[in-house]
């Protein structure tokens, strides 16, 4: 005898196990479609990793004479890869900086010295005046400058308010800015890779 109260099955099960995984199928995408920018999200960005770690540039491609300007913890930071002429231009002139033998502590100990660098040729340092905050342009010797000396040997100049700094970012006197250009902390990973945010001369 057949309970005429239960419905006659619709569907045979080979056809509701195939309608089932195909489902779960969709469903376990759409699960892994939303989960990956979720998980994506967790990676620090380039800003995120700029404000707090190390930034690592490549410095291969700096011409002699040629400037490149990175970021770190929300700084510009300039590397500068000067020239014979730029380097001879650092000497002679002592007399007229504020701080010519970087006795301040505004650079590490392998960059105290008369091109505050690790090596002569690159320099390294963060672009922001110690004054107020701006930041300087870089300006070279013999520029037509009138808010500049006529014996200007090249170097940095803050249009704010007129602070001057050579090309070891050395404050002159009388200037407003009270400090050296600060140098970061910095390391060679190679002779075209530099590290900046970490310690070591080398």
């Amino acid at each position: 005898m057949t309970d005429s109260s239960l419905p006659a099955p619709h569907v045979d099960d080979a056809e509701r196990r195939t309608w089932l995984l195909a489902t779960g199928a969709a469903g376990a995408v759409a699960g892994v479609a939303t989960a990956v920018p979720f998980v994506a999200s967790f990676a620090p960005s380039e800003r995120a990793r700029a404000m707090g770690a190390s930034v690592e540039v490549d410095i291969g491609d700096l011409a002699p004479g040629a400037m490149k300007t990175v970021e770190w913890r929300g700084k510009p930071v300039w590397i500068v890869r000067r020239t014979p002429e730029m380097l001879a231009a650092l000497a002679g002139h002592d007399a007229q900086l504020a701080d010519p033998a970087s006795d301040k502590d505004q650079q590490p100990e392998y960059a105290k010295n008369a091109t505050r660098s690790a090596k002569p040729e690159l320099f390294v340092a963060v672009g922001i005046c110690t004054h107020l905050g701006c930041s300087p342009s870089s300006v070279p010797a013999g520029s037509n400058n009138p808010s500049l000396p006529a014996d200007w040997p090249g170097g940095f100049f803050c249009p704010c308010h007129g602070s001057t700094f050579d090309g070891a970012g050395r404050v002159f006197k009388n200037k407003p800015a009270p400090t050296n250009l600060e140098i970061p902390p910095y390391r060679y990973l190679s002779e075209t890779r530099l590290l900046i945010g970490e310690d070591g001369a080398a």
